[in-house]
């Protein structure tokens, strides 16, 4: 279990280089947005960037998730690179009937010419997003960690430098984050497309694709509420308030954010090819439960510093005053965030079960309730209202998880200490807020001192187990050794 457990530290790491260096990019771009874009406009932006990824989660049919899970199957494992071929051709032509059709319907669905102008883009970056999604799901099929950053390292590095130019230098402001936003996407597919060109075999067979739609399709009611749970109340609060507050709400939502691109979505990325070929073997079940356990670890332990530093986050990064109220929404995306990755591992039994239609309908119901949630709190409460509905929703959502997965799949997750770990961690963020001064040196100290004692906190509790215990014993003293060694 240890081997695998590196494995997938390992394998996180890479993929979280990746994904630091993508949220690393949004927060330098925040000054740039911050100075050049109204607080409205922010909001307009939020609006197409939540359409965009909504869309392109749909459109996808779970086909990526599917050739993950054929990828070493005993049935389609050997059939795997028809089964690439034929998903290819299948998103190409989604993605071309796609912009023919959205292009005829946009002028009634959407009356503003220039959010016209802005959603014909996205179109063709939805497009393109089909497809190299689905690239990058074989990269992790195939565990490619390196070549998978390295490709999303090129396309952040292009959508940084256009955006700097078309936003801070010629000042274009929306339409030059949107033409980034395709550039980044077009030079992703230019780097991968000779590499998966080895890959494909040009047979289009059936039989795979048929099994990879089933498997999948169900995901794309699970994606479409779980995009719904974490970006759908952007279009109500839009509808209830206005675009100011969608654009405080997606700053706090952005910052929060940092969480899950570089934790939960680097995590995910490594973790379900590594389950997978786990499943069955010995002390599989074990495995899972310790991960979770590990997971959610690190989740409350970096949600916490987050949280905590959120007001000093805002201000260095945000130049404009309008928008430092966001710093107060993300802790409580935070909460939101850590049970939605806590969630994305207890699925795990319902997808080794191939149980993903009960993924799709408990998704579903949370994001209805959800939307039901976001119009009665909206209208009072503004953006906390949303960030409410959003906490409730997936709380809920993570314990029906939870049950529903053990009835095909029994995992012996250790709940008690999942507790434990939120309870210590929501008592050290209250704790971090009693202490006001004028000084920020001594602020931000006794705010660190909060954050770094999180895991004695949880040692006095009885937390950590003999073997862990043992186990950092004996890299601390093999670390002592080296550093004698290196003096000597």
């Amino acid at each position: 279990m240890l081997h695998n457990i590196k494995k997938t530290v390992r394998h996180t790491a890479v993929y979280g280089f990746g994904n630091i260096a993508a949220k690393a990019i949004g927060v330098i771009l925040l000054p740039v947005y911050t100075s050049h874009i109204s607080l409205s406009d922010y909001g307009v932006l939020g609006i197409v960037e939540v359409t965009i990824l909504i869309l392109s989660q749909v459109f996808m049919f779970g086909l990526g998730q599917a050739y993950m899970r054929f990828y070493n199957s005993d049935e389609y494992g050997e059939k795997r690179e028809e089964l690439f071929f034929s998903s290819f051709a299948f998103l190409v032509n989604i993605g071309i009937v796609l912009n023919i059709a959205g292009n005829a319907l946009l002028p009634y669905i959407v009356g503003n010419a220039e959010l016209i102008f802005y959603f014909r883009f996205a179109l063709i970056i939805i497009a393109l997003k089909l497809v190299t999604t689905l690239f990058l799901n074989v990269l992790r099929s195939g565990q490619k960690a390196v070549l998978y950053t390295v490709a999303n390292l090129l396309k952040l590095f292009t959508t940084l430098v256009l955006n700097i130019y078309f936003v801070a230098v010629i000042k274009i402001g929306i339409k030059g984050i949107i033409y980034s936003m395709l550039a980044g996407e077009a030079v992703m597919l230019i780097v991968l497309l000779p590499f998966m060109l080895k890959l494909l075999r040009p047979v289009i067979v059936l039989s795979p694709l048929k099994a990879a739609v089933i498997f999948g399709f169900p995901l794309v009611f699970s994606s479409l509420a779980g995009m719904i749970l974490n970006m759908g109340d952007r279009y109500i609060l839009k509808m209830l308030v206005d675009y100011r507050e969608v654009g405080l709400y997606s700053l706090g939502y952005k910052i929060a954010g940092v969480l899950n691109m570089v934790l939960i979505q680097a995590f995910l990325l490594s973790i379900r090819p590594i389950s997978y070929s786990m499943y069955g073997s010995k002390g599989d079940t074990r495995f899972y439960s310790k991960v979770l356990t590990y997971f959610v670890f690190i989740l409350v332990w970096a949600g916490l510093g987050i949280s905590v530093f959120s007001k000093e986050i805002v201000h260095l990064f945000a130049r404009s005053a309008d928008y430092w109220p966001a710093y107060r929404i993300v802790p409580l995306i935070i909460i939101a965030y850590i049970f939605s990755g806590a969630r994305s591992v207890v699925n795990m039994g319902l997808l080794l079960k191939k149980k993903t239609l009960y993924l799709a309908v408990l998704t579903a119901a949370a994001a209805f309730a959800n939307i039901g949630l976001n119009f009665l709190l909206i209208p009072k409460y503004k953006m906390f209202g949303a960030a409410a509905a959003t906490i409730i929703s997936f709380v809920v959502l993570f314990i029906a998880t939870h049950i529903m997965a053990g009835r095909y799949y029994k995992i012996p997750y250790e709940n008690g200490k999942l507790f434990l770990m939120f309870s210590a961690g929501t008592a050290l963020f209250f704790g971090a807020q009693f202490i006001q001064t004028n000084n920020f040196t001594i602020t931000v100290i006794y705010k660190l001192l909060l954050v770094l004692i999180f895991p004695f906190v949880l040692f006095v509790f009885g937390f950590y187990e003999k073997v862990e215990l043992d186990r950092l014993k004996s890299l601390f003293k093999k670390r002592m050794i080296n550093r004698k060694e290196d003096r000597s």
